[in-house]
């Protein structure tokens, strides 16, 4: 029989003032003004909907992601908050992550979502540069990522992130580094510093900027991941840096194999039933049919033959050592069943193994695709 993981709650707010070139999220460009209380109260019974799935577990993290959470109203994330505490238990120490953009962090409303229950900001920067941001198609200005900094600094906030991206069009290796050195110098607790990359169905897509080639991002890479460090950040992620006890908790859960229920249009979920079966859904993308009351678009079940995969395509972005035990735990598999692969693995240097631990090698960082095809079911 499979442990019940810990239990996070993902809450999608799909909608944006524009639509970014690079971007692959469900999000969706405002047209008009934001349905704040009927959007919240079709949450609400979304939850309803879900609430049952928790079984009894409490809420350890939430993450109000977008889209542009920021665009709500203070008001209304406190009807959501208060909607949620409703339903479900909330764990007295919860981390409450709320995504919003520079450009519309404003003092007093973000007072506001503090007093609803958010203890944890990201803000999306992406850069400090100008001409940067333009091609980006970002609505913010350097001064502004600044100031949205500052006020999450002088909030008293648990924690405060910042999303930066490198790898940008025609970016140099120095313009790269400055950006870090002018995140940094914001004093952060947490660092998200991923690479651009070009997704499908994107404006970039069909319109490919100029990107730096392999040797230049890896410069980028390496230098940047020095100045992280020399500043006292450590990587734990793929993408993603902190301060000694700041790693986010609910991506932490996301890559442990976690369970998490998913609400708002397009939000994804993971649930794991006492009898080991483990339940994938996704809601309705489009707001219009969301909004309709058609909140769940598909659900499966994971098969057993995908579970390894699936366990391991999520442990292994994270750097830290990964328990053994919680293989079975999560997938209700004997490890057995995986010794051939865990054998191939080890003899290919990509995981080292100890009574207790798998560990991801240097060389299977490098090679990580390679290690997770290893699992993959025939």
């Amino acid at each position: 029989m499979a442990n019940l993981p810990p239990l996070s709650l993902y809450i999608h707010i799909p909608w944006c003032v524009q639509k970014c070139p690079y971007c692959d999220f469900n999000s969706h460009a405002l047209k008009g003004d934001v349905p704040h209380d009927e959007y919240v109260s079709h949450l609400l019974r979304d939850l309803d909907n879900d609430a049952p799935m928790a079984q009894g577990r409490e809420i350890k993290t939430i993450f109000i992601g977008g889209g542009t959470p920021s665009l709500l109203s203070s008001e209304a994330m406190q009807n959501l908050l208060d909607g949620v505490r409703a339903r479900l238990p909330l764990a007295a120490d919860a981390e409450i992550t709320m995504e919003a953009n520079p450009g519309t962090v404003e003092a007093d409303r973000f007072k506001g979502y503090q007093r609803a229950g958010v203890n944890r900001i990201s803000i999306g920067v992406q850069s400090f540069s100008e001409p940067k941001l333009k091609r980006l198609g970002r609505i913010h200005d350097a001064g502004e990522a600044k100031r949205a900094a500052n006020l999450a600094s002088g909030l008293g906030l648990r924690s405060f992130n910042l999303d930066l991206m490198h790898g940008l069009p025609d970016q140099s290796l120095e313009e790269a580094l400055d950006d870090l050195r002018q995140a940094i110098a914001l004093n952060p607790p947490h660092l998200s510093w991923y690479q651009l990359t070009i997704e499908p169905n994107t404006l970039f897509a069909s319109r490919p900027p100029k990107l730096p080639d392999d040797d230049a991002l890896w410069d980028i890479f390496e230098q940047g991941d020095k100045l992280l460090t020399a500043a006292g950040y450590q990587q734990y992620e793929t993408s993603a840096y902190a301060r000694p006890g700041y790693q986010c908790q609910h991506n932490l859960n996301y890559w442990r194999f976690g369970d998490y229920l998913g609400i708002g249009c397009g939000a994804h979920g993971k649930i794991t039933f006492a009898d080991g079966r483990i339940l994938r859904t996704a809601k309705t993308r489009h707001p219009r049919g969301y909004m309709e009351g058609k909140y769940l678009d598909r659900q499966h079940d994971v098969e057993q033959a995908d579970k390894p995969f699936e366990f391991f395509m999520n442990r292994f972005r994270l750097l830290e050592a990964a328990p053994r035990n919680e293989f079975e735990l999560y997938t209700g598999l004997d490890e057995a069943v995986i010794r051939p692969q865990l054998n191939e693995a080890i003899a290919k240097d990509y995981l080292v193994e100890t009574a207790e631990h798998w560990q991801i090698t240097e060389h299977g960082k490098l090679f990580l695709n390679s290690l997770l095809e290893i699992f993959l079911a025939e």
